[in-house]
């Protein structure tokens, strides 16, 4: 493990926050912190998981959309943002591709994602996430 590596894995110890295991199609719901004023509270954002990039480190991100008022919404989440309040999966998908961008120019039942019916927690994760020991 290079030095950059390493200075990554202990920031990220130092946050550990329990993210759940999710990925490309799968629907989540997301609770964020957001301020109004002097008043701070959690706004939930629901929607299907497009796309996640740089994994579970510090840069890691990922692409919820959802369809309100039969307008495409979608939001960027930084995974270690210390505005997430709450990262909780809604049902598990099941989807042949990393990225989903291709749901952008469908409607209606083209865009309806199959239920994974069969899945299992990967080892080592209770829940939340596990992150790789320091060699």
């Amino acid at each position: 493990m290079n030095l950059l590596q390493q200075i990554e894995h202990e920031h990220a110890l130092e946050l550990a926050k329990d993210i759940p295991d999710f990925s490309a199609g799968d629907t989540v719901r997301v609770g964020f912190k957001v301020t109004e004023g002097t008043r701070t509270r959690v706004q939930a954002f629901e929607g299907v998981v497009i796309g996640r990039k740089g994994g579970n480190g510090i840069g890691g991100s990922f692409t919820v959309r959802k369809i309100s008022f039969n307008e495409g919404v979608e939001r960027v989440f930084p995974i270690h943002s210390p505005n997430i309040d709450s990262i909780t999966v809604v049902r598990r998908g099941r989807v042949r591709r990393a990225k989903l961008y291709y749901l952008r120019a469908r409607r209606g039942k083209s865009a309806r994602i199959a239920e994974k019916t069969n899945y299992r927690a990967k080892p080592g994760m209770s829940g939340g996430r596990a992150l790789p020991a320091a060699e």
